[in-house]
């Protein structure tokens, strides 16, 4: 007997949920629901935003539950799913604007505490270059980097071969350094 896996048990539950059974909906969102929201809440740095874009994504799920293929994991398209609602939803938004961190606490010398609030500001500010990046390599990188998606999980989420993907982030990583260059920012 063999032990069941995640994967499995959201196929199962992707199945009971397509033909109508409500728990079983709830169990798959309960399981996605942090990814989901960390996810939108990368795409668009706002809590509230980021949660009505995670409960779209899910709905849309829902509706789209008949057409699932279990051949591919629920995860990737899932993923994709989330993934094409939140670039609907920030398609005619403003960029996220840059907001300098303050210090959360203070370490034990001045010296630390303005070096940790100054790596604090640049790391926001490359989030924030980073989601104003071209669609195409925004979304790269943001699976790639921020959720720590792997190269192929990546390339599947996004319906790409895997050597496209790898370019999309090099050119996407040349993007932002010019740009971070052009900010200042040379010692990342």
């Amino acid at each position: 007997m063999t032990a069941e896996t995640p994967g499995d048990r959201d196929k199962a539950d992707a199945a009971r949920a397509a033909a109508g059974d409500a728990e079983a909906f709830a169990r798959l969102v309960a399981r996605w629901q942090d990814r989901m929201l960390g996810l939108a809440w990368r795409f668009c740095r706002d809590r509230t935003m980021a949660e009505d874009m995670a409960q779209d994504a899910f709905v849309r799920a829902f509706r789209a539950l008949p057409r699932y293929r279990s051949e591919a994991a629920f995860g990737t398209w899932l993923t994709a799913i989330a993934l094409n609602t939140y670039r609907t939803a920030l398609r005619d938004r403003p960029p996220v604007p840059v907001v300098p961190l303050l210090a959360s606490h203070a370490p034990a010398s001045a010296a630390e505490q303005a070096l940790g609030l100054e790596r604090r500001q640049q790391a926001e500010l490359v989030r924030a270059q980073v989601l104003r990046l071209p669609d195409r390599y925004r979304t790269a990188m943001v699976l790639y980097y921020f959720q720590e998606q792997d190269v192929a999980e990546t390339a599947r989420i996004l319906g790409l071969r895997e050597g496209t993907l790898k370019g999309r982030l090099y050119r996407g990583r040349q993007l932002l350094e010019r740009r971070l260059r052009a900010l200042g920012i040379t010692n990342l």
